[in-house]
């Protein structure tokens, strides 16, 4: 990740899980785990785990033999992540940079990763790592968000958060989208070492009972935040407010209605 988009520190961490996970990740954290728990793997690798909302998913799918290691760039979101679990359960928890993963070559079966790739800066390598630590035949699953026309909520929050900073806007929510083109994403990994691709593209409507909390989750649970704070001149719960009010104003209200795409990736090393 980049220094600017790496910076999951603080309470960012409990805002990500509360204000965004339910409305945004859960959802999508539930079908990248089913369809990963269909092959029954016994080693499974998570990479930019977060705050352990699909961890959590696969654990509840996967078979009680099956161990599980969970690693993330921010040890803040991982130390967030461990809440979730009892002691019995075989999660192993571990801060990793996906671009260079701490592990042996063909130690995992499967490979999972929601929502990551987009933050990293050398993805081809990303990929290439993936691949080392695969055995052969083993799967690579990944889901990136489409563009920004298919997630108001990305679109929202770029133009309010530019009424507030016309001269030097924050730009973190460019980030998160900034994988949507599918053929540089499909010839990486075949570049990597990966064959059998599948893609598909997962539209969802989420029904969502408090637009401002989402709001909050938003501002306060990604660098964002730390963006904002660095400019200065303007509160944070300003922008909570304009935001909540611009998604209302939009979306509807009780409940709002936020549509959301993802692109979703299966590979299997070659």
């Amino acid at each position: 990740m980049t220094s600017d988009t790496a910076r999951f520190v603080g309470d960012i961490p409990i805002f990500y899980d509360r204000g965004l996970g339910p409305v945004i990740f859960e959802d999508y954290a539930a079908d990248i785990a089913h369809r990963t728990a269909a092959s029954a793997p016994l080693d499974l690798l998570e990479t930019a785990a977060g705050t352990g909302i699909v961890t959590r998913k696969l654990r509840d799918f996967l078979s009680p033999q099956a161990k599980l290691t969970a690693s993330d760039l921010n040890a803040p979101m991982l130390e967030v992540a461990m809440t979730k679990f009892g002691a019995t359960e075989q999660v192993i928890f571990r801060p990793a940079d996906a671009t260079a993963l701490p592990f042996d070559d063909e130690a995992f079966d499967a490979i999972v990763c929601q929502f990551g790739l987009m933050f990293f800066p050398d993805k081809h390598r990303a990929h290439r790592e993936a691949r080392r630590t695969l055995r052969p035949g083993g799967r690579y699953l990944f889901s990136v968000w489409d563009a920004p026309s298919y997630n108001p909520f990305s679109r929202i929050g770029l133009e309010v958060v530019e009424l507030f900073f016309p001269d030097d806007p924050p730009q973190f929510l460019k980030a998160p989208f900034s994988c949507s083109e599918i053929d540089p994403i499909k010839e990486s990994l075949l570049g990597a070492g990966f064959t059998d691709i599948t893609i598909s593209v997962r539209p969802r409507v989420k029904e969502v009972a408090d637009p401002a909390a989402f709001a909050r989750g938003l501002v306060f649970g990604s660098p964002l935040f730390e963006q904002i704070r660095e400019r200065g001149g303007v509160r944070p719960e300003s922008l909570v407010e304009a935001l909540a009010e611009r998604f209302t104003q939009e979306l509807g209200d009780n409940p709002m209605r936020l549509p959301m795409q993802a692109i979703f990736y299966e590979a299997r090393a070659a």
